[in-house]
């Protein structure tokens, strides 16, 4: 594909600087902009479309980035350094690379159920950071996919992007309007022999995560950072956890309480297939 130079703040430059500050023009444009390199390997690891690579016009690239500029099909930009500096959101440090990448679609059916199934749901979070920084737990400790309720914040925002070091495209991030389509969703799957537990994490729950067998297909509910998880939420699940804790901190910071309920399904199961193999 011809390469297509851009040195002024022209109109796709403009489309470009959308993607990270506009959440609407994201949406529309179906696409979003990722910075660093083991965020961009990981998204053509995982197979997604890259519909866009943006280059250093005037550098010495990488061995790695001239591979990807030779194998991608998407559109190729070479940038002016001053320009591509501004769509990376450096204040220091030369970027030889960024990509534009496809959004998958917003769909529940993307997400596998079986029967050792492990799934967070992040309610109306309100910084975006969060969002990738659970992503990165939830592929660290074998979840299966995260879902984002309500309007806040966007898994796609740069800022979550980042956070999440390219586990966003490891595990299938969807996001949701409320939670009525997510437990629409758990139904189907129950109806389908899915034997999937709902469960909320809150300081006042009923029993310490640790005594749960979250072995099972379990959905893990993690609430907003400042109000935690919705009334609606909390009458869904089937089950309240609250992790113990000692000094003066009443809770814990969304994604840390999410890590936290992560490794201990973890470690349940990993204890589970040890304890079966002897």
């Amino acid at each position: 594909m011809a390469t297509r130079r851009i040195t002024t703040r022209n109109a796709r430059f403009q489309q470009l600087q959308a993607l990270l500050t506009n959440r609407t023009k994201r949406g529309r444009a179906g696409e979003f902009l990722v910075q660093g390199v083991r965020p961009i390997s990981m998204a053509v690891e995982h197979g997604w479309t890259v519909r866009a690579l943006l280059y250093d016009a005037e550098a010495r690239l990488s061995g790695w980035a001239q591979d990807l500029l030779r194998s991608t099909r998407g559109e190729l930009l070479a940038m002016s350094p001053q320009l591509l500096a501004e769509l990376s959101e450096k204040s220091e440090g030369a970027v030889e690379l960024l990509a534009v990448v496809e959004m998958p679609p917003d769909d529940l059916a993307r997400i596998e159920v079986g029967p050792e199934f492990l799934g967070v749901v992040f309610d109306r979070p309100t910084q975006p950071g969060n969002i990738g920084a659970i992503a990165r737990s939830a592929d660290a400790f074998g979840a299966d996919a995260l879902i984002t309720t309500g309007h806040a914040s966007d898994a796609y925002d740069p800022k979550s992007v980042r956070a999440s070091t390219g586990s966003l495209f490891a595990v299938p991030v969807v996001r949701s309007p409320s939670h009525r389509e997510v437990m629409a969703w758990v139904a189907d799957r129950r109806a389908a022999g899915d034997p999937l537990v709902v469960v909320a994490t809150d300081e006042h729950g009923d029993v310490d995560a640790a005594d749960l067998d979250l072995t099972r297909p379990s959905l893990l509910l993690t609430g907003n950072e400042t109000a935690g998880l919705s009334r609606a939420w909390l009458e869904a699940a089937d089950v309240t956890i609250r992790i113990p804790m000692a000094g003066s901190a009443s809770s814990l910071n969304a994604s840390n309480a999410a890590a936290v309920v992560l490794y201990e399904a973890h470690r349940q199961r990993v204890a589970a297939r040890h304890g079966a193999a002897r």
